[in-house]
Protein backbone atom coordinates (compact mmCIF):
# COMPACT_ATOMS: atom_id res chain seq x y z
CA UNK A 1 0.00 0.00 0.00
CA UNK A 2 1.64 3.40 -1.06
CA UNK A 3 1.02 5.71 1.85
CA UNK A 4 0.33 9.22 0.75
CA UNK A 5 3.09 12.32 1.61
CA UNK A 6 1.48 15.49 2.85
CA UNK A 7 2.63 18.44 1.46
CA UNK A 8 4.21 20.68 3.99
CA UNK A 9 3.25 24.12 4.67
CA UNK A 10 6.55 25.69 2.65
CA UNK A 11 5.65 23.41 -0.06
CA UNK A 12 1.84 24.81 -0.40
CA UNK A 13 3.32 28.05 -0.40
CA UNK A 14 5.66 27.59 -2.93
CA UNK A 15 3.25 25.98 -5.19
CA UNK A 16 1.07 28.60 -4.82
CA UNK A 17 4.04 31.31 -5.61
CA UNK A 18 4.73 29.43 -8.77
CA UNK A 19 1.39 29.59 -9.95
CA UNK A 20 0.63 33.08 -9.24
CA UNK A 21 4.20 33.84 -11.01
CA UNK A 22 3.26 31.63 -13.65
CA UNK A 23 -0.22 33.18 -14.09
CA UNK A 24 1.41 36.89 -14.02
CA UNK A 25 3.41 35.98 -16.76
CA UNK A 26 0.85 34.50 -19.28
CA UNK A 27 -1.40 37.68 -18.50
CA UNK A 28 1.58 40.15 -19.28
CA UNK A 29 2.23 38.15 -22.50
CA UNK A 30 -0.92 38.61 -23.45
CA UNK A 31 -1.05 42.28 -22.97
CA UNK A 32 2.25 42.93 -24.33
CA UNK A 33 1.00 40.79 -27.77
CA UNK A 34 -2.17 42.89 -27.89
CA UNK A 35 -1.26 46.44 -27.35
CA UNK A 36 -5.07 47.09 -28.30
CA UNK A 37 -6.46 45.10 -25.71
CA UNK A 38 -7.95 47.83 -23.46
CA UNK A 39 -8.88 50.05 -26.31
CA UNK A 40 -12.15 51.33 -27.16
CA UNK A 41 -13.01 51.48 -30.92
CA UNK A 42 -15.45 53.94 -31.79
CA UNK A 43 -18.07 53.11 -34.27
CA UNK A 44 -19.06 56.71 -36.26
CA UNK A 45 -22.11 55.32 -37.12
CA UNK A 46 -23.49 55.16 -33.67
CA UNK A 47 -22.29 58.89 -32.74
CA UNK A 48 -24.43 61.28 -33.37
CA UNK A 49 -22.53 64.64 -34.84
CA UNK A 50 -23.74 68.17 -34.97
CA UNK A 51 -21.93 68.91 -38.13
CA UNK A 52 -21.54 65.34 -40.11
CA UNK A 53 -19.65 67.09 -42.75
CA UNK A 54 -16.80 68.33 -41.01
CA UNK A 55 -16.13 64.84 -38.92
CA UNK A 56 -12.85 62.89 -40.28
CA UNK A 57 -12.69 58.75 -39.44
CA UNK A 58 -8.53 57.88 -38.95
CA UNK A 59 -8.09 54.14 -38.69
CA UNK A 60 -5.12 52.68 -37.36
CA UNK A 61 -3.94 49.21 -35.98
CA UNK A 62 -5.89 49.86 -32.71
CA UNK A 63 -9.67 51.38 -34.18
CA UNK A 64 -10.67 54.42 -35.29
CA UNK A 65 -10.03 58.15 -34.64
CA UNK A 66 -12.47 60.96 -35.04
CA UNK A 67 -11.29 64.43 -35.67
CA UNK A 68 -14.05 67.68 -36.01
CA UNK A 69 -12.56 69.59 -38.31
CA UNK A 70 -12.92 73.53 -37.92
CA UNK A 71 -13.17 75.21 -41.26
CA UNK A 72 -14.02 78.38 -39.64
CA UNK A 73 -11.00 78.70 -37.82
CA UNK A 74 -8.33 77.33 -40.90
CA UNK A 75 -10.92 77.30 -44.34
CA UNK A 76 -7.75 76.74 -46.46
CA UNK A 77 -6.21 74.13 -44.41
CA UNK A 78 -9.29 72.41 -43.66
CA UNK A 79 -9.69 72.43 -47.65
CA UNK A 80 -6.55 70.79 -48.42
CA UNK A 81 -6.94 68.11 -45.53
CA UNK A 82 -10.39 67.35 -47.04
CA UNK A 83 -9.26 67.33 -50.73
CA UNK A 84 -6.48 64.85 -50.12
CA UNK A 85 -8.71 62.43 -47.88
CA UNK A 86 -11.22 62.67 -50.81
CA UNK A 87 -8.75 61.26 -53.07
CA UNK A 88 -7.82 58.81 -50.47
CA UNK A 89 -4.02 60.15 -50.46
CA UNK A 90 -3.74 59.26 -46.94
CA UNK A 91 -4.19 55.55 -46.70
CA UNK A 92 -1.23 53.52 -46.02
CA UNK A 93 1.22 56.49 -45.21
CA UNK A 94 3.17 56.01 -41.99
CA UNK A 95 3.51 57.76 -38.62
CA UNK A 96 7.26 58.54 -39.91
CA UNK A 97 7.36 60.92 -36.17
CA UNK A 98 5.89 59.98 -33.02
CA UNK A 99 7.06 61.13 -29.72
CA UNK A 100 5.55 59.24 -26.94
CA UNK A 101 2.48 61.26 -24.59
CA UNK A 102 3.23 64.46 -26.93
CA UNK A 103 2.70 63.66 -30.16
CA UNK A 104 2.15 61.42 -33.69
CA UNK A 105 2.72 63.09 -37.02
CA UNK A 106 1.88 61.26 -40.41
CA UNK A 107 1.12 62.53 -44.15
CA UNK A 108 4.23 62.25 -45.84
CA UNK A 109 2.63 61.14 -49.17
CA UNK A 110 5.88 60.97 -51.04
CA UNK A 111 8.30 58.98 -49.17
CA UNK A 112 6.16 57.64 -46.25
CA UNK A 113 4.62 55.18 -48.25
CA UNK A 114 3.93 51.77 -47.05
CA UNK A 115 6.15 49.41 -49.32
CA UNK A 116 7.87 52.68 -50.67
CA UNK A 117 9.27 54.92 -47.12
CA UNK A 118 12.89 56.46 -47.82
CA UNK A 119 13.91 56.67 -44.59
CA UNK A 120 16.81 59.42 -45.73
CA UNK A 121 13.92 61.31 -46.80
CA UNK A 122 10.82 60.90 -44.84
CA UNK A 123 8.97 63.90 -43.28
CA UNK A 124 9.88 66.01 -46.57
CA UNK A 125 8.15 64.70 -49.34
CA UNK A 126 4.75 66.78 -50.49
CA UNK A 127 1.66 66.46 -52.28
CA UNK A 128 2.22 67.45 -55.58
CA UNK A 129 -0.86 70.59 -54.67
CA UNK A 130 1.77 72.97 -53.65
CA UNK A 131 2.35 74.80 -50.21
CA UNK A 132 -0.72 77.12 -48.52
CA UNK A 133 -0.58 80.10 -46.13
CA UNK A 134 -0.04 79.63 -42.28
CA UNK A 135 -3.27 80.34 -40.64
CA UNK A 136 -2.82 81.31 -36.99
CA UNK A 137 -4.45 84.83 -36.32
CA UNK A 138 -7.44 83.10 -34.50
CA UNK A 139 -7.55 82.25 -31.30
CA UNK A 140 -7.08 78.40 -30.99
CA UNK A 141 -6.40 76.39 -27.26
CA UNK A 142 -3.77 73.18 -28.47
CA UNK A 143 -5.05 71.23 -25.84
CA UNK A 144 -4.63 67.54 -25.77
CA UNK A 145 -5.56 65.78 -28.94
CA UNK A 146 -5.66 68.99 -31.06
CA UNK A 147 -4.86 68.24 -34.84
CA UNK A 148 -2.04 71.13 -36.66
CA UNK A 149 -0.50 71.31 -40.42
CA UNK A 150 2.77 70.40 -40.12
CA UNK A 151 5.29 72.93 -41.99
CA UNK A 152 9.09 73.36 -41.80
CA UNK A 153 10.58 76.16 -40.13
CA UNK A 154 9.37 79.01 -41.95
CA UNK A 155 5.45 79.87 -41.86
CA UNK A 156 3.36 79.18 -45.37
CA UNK A 157 4.81 75.94 -46.20
CA UNK A 158 2.10 73.59 -44.62
CA UNK A 159 0.70 71.03 -47.01
CA UNK A 160 -0.17 67.46 -46.55
CA UNK A 161 2.03 66.38 -43.25
CA UNK A 162 -0.63 66.69 -40.39
CA UNK A 163 0.23 65.78 -36.42
CA UNK A 164 -2.13 65.17 -33.41
CA UNK A 165 -0.43 66.21 -30.03
CA UNK A 166 -1.07 63.62 -27.14
CA UNK A 167 -0.81 66.12 -24.03
CA UNK A 168 -1.37 69.91 -24.05
CA UNK A 169 0.63 72.52 -25.90
CA UNK A 170 0.15 75.93 -25.03
CA UNK A 171 3.13 76.83 -26.80
CA UNK A 172 1.55 76.05 -30.19
CA UNK A 173 -0.67 78.14 -30.38
CA UNK A 174 0.10 81.28 -33.22
CA UNK A 175 2.69 78.38 -34.18
CA UNK A 176 0.94 76.18 -36.27
CA UNK A 177 -2.12 75.98 -38.13
CA UNK A 178 -5.06 74.25 -36.43
CA UNK A 179 -7.80 71.89 -38.63
CA UNK A 180 -9.41 70.27 -36.04
CA UNK A 181 -9.58 68.06 -33.06
CA UNK A 182 -10.14 64.07 -31.84
CA UNK A 183 -13.06 63.80 -29.97
CA UNK A 184 -13.33 60.05 -29.99
CA UNK A 185 -10.23 57.85 -29.97
CA UNK A 186 -7.75 59.49 -28.31
CA UNK A 187 -6.33 56.81 -26.94
CA UNK A 188 -6.26 54.78 -30.01
CA UNK A 189 -3.22 57.24 -30.77
CA UNK A 190 -1.28 56.37 -27.52
CA UNK A 191 -0.42 53.22 -29.22
CA UNK A 192 1.43 54.35 -32.02
CA UNK A 193 5.13 52.56 -32.52
CA UNK A 194 7.03 55.16 -30.89
CA UNK A 195 11.43 54.55 -30.56
CA UNK A 196 12.91 55.48 -26.86
CA UNK A 197 15.78 57.54 -28.52
CA UNK A 198 14.26 58.68 -31.74
CA UNK A 199 11.58 60.53 -32.71
CA UNK A 200 11.58 59.64 -35.93
CA UNK A 201 10.63 55.42 -36.36
CA UNK A 202 12.34 52.83 -38.32
CA UNK A 203 9.68 50.22 -39.44
CA UNK A 204 6.50 52.80 -38.36
CA UNK A 205 3.14 52.00 -38.04
CA UNK A 206 0.20 52.99 -40.90
CA UNK A 207 -2.63 55.04 -41.49
CA UNK A 208 -4.93 52.26 -42.51
CA UNK A 209 -7.46 54.79 -43.71
CA UNK A 210 -8.88 58.31 -43.75
CA UNK A 211 -12.71 58.98 -44.69
CA UNK A 212 -14.81 62.16 -44.53
CA UNK A 213 -18.28 60.97 -42.30
CA UNK A 214 -19.99 62.35 -44.68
Amino acid sequence: MIEKIKASTSEKIIFIFILILGLFSLTSFLLIKDKCLFVKNYDPEKIKFNDPSNIAILNVGCGNVIIELYPEISPNGVERFKTLIKSKSYDDVAFHRVIKDKLVQAGDLEFGKKGNIDYGKIGTGKSGLGTIKSEIDKKFDYSKGSVGLARTQKYNTEDSQFFIILQDEPLYEGEFTPIGKVIYGIKVLEKIKYLDKSEYVLRPDFINSLRLFN
